[in-house]
């Protein structure tokens, strides 16, 4: 079959895969805003432990493949809590977010102390100045402009992040891959299927670095 025989064919699978990675990359990303922010407030604390936890946390995760986090997460953790009695099993869904979350969120962590360290310091001065204590002037003058300097590279990690889906069809979550993989293996249409795959992944990529981009530009003329 031609290339336009094999998509013909193959959309309903492949939509419903790139719909599961569009999905899964959402769902971590929400996550791993909210864990990378922690991590990165947790760092730049002045609270020993909290510093010595998030250290850790960037250590393990930015230290270890992306691929032995999500058999790590998907095999050994229920296999550990299982050793004590207790029935637990993760989906592959499940076991997906966990570990694109916590990959993420250790990069977006790094994001976001770098957003904070770009913002000039005498913000944080003038701030301290009219009386506002340090938490609150962190979280009133100091996050908001870190955000903003963040933008161009959180939505860069958007797309890492989605192209990371790729990685977890090792454990049979559903996403594009695997249900590429799936076709192909009913069919032997490998050249064409892959285009295909190739060419969803660019056309999603290319809409979130025009964004990315038209975003810097909209701060760098503010």
């Amino acid at each position: 079959m031609n290339l336009l025989e094999v998509f013909t064919d193959a959309a309903p699978l492949l939509f419903e895969g790139f719909a599961m990675t569009i999905e899964i990359t959402i769902i971590s990303l929400l996550i791993a805003f909210f864990l990378g922010l922690i991590s990165c407030v947790m760092g730049i604390s002045s609270f020993k432990p909290f510093k010595a936890i998030s250290k850790f946390y960037l250590w393990l995760i930015r230290g270890t493949p992306l691929l032995v986090q999500c058999f790590f997460v998907y095999f050994s953790i229920p296999q550990l809590i299982q050793s004590f009695g207790i029935d637990f099993r993760l989906t592959a869904f499940s076991a997906g977010v966990i570990t694109l979350s916590l990959n993420a969120g250790a990069y977006m962590s790094e994001i976001f102390r770098g957003g904070i360290q770009a913002v000039d310091k005498g913000q944080m001065e003038a701030a301290r100045s009219l009386g506002l204590p340090k938490n609150r002037a962190m979280i009133k003058v100091i996050l908001p402009q870190a955000l903003k300097i963040c933008i161009p590279s959180l939505v860069n990690q958007f797309i890492i992040t989605l192209k990371d889906t790729s990685i977890i069809s090792v454990i049979s979550l559903g996403e594009v891959v695997y249900q590429a993989n799936i076709y192909i293996g009913r069919t032997m249409n490998s050249f064409a299927t892959w285009t295909i795959v190739g060419i969803m992944y660019l056309i999603a990529i290319t809409i979130l670095s025009s964004l990315s981009n038209y975003v810097e530009r909209r701060i760098s003329n503010e």
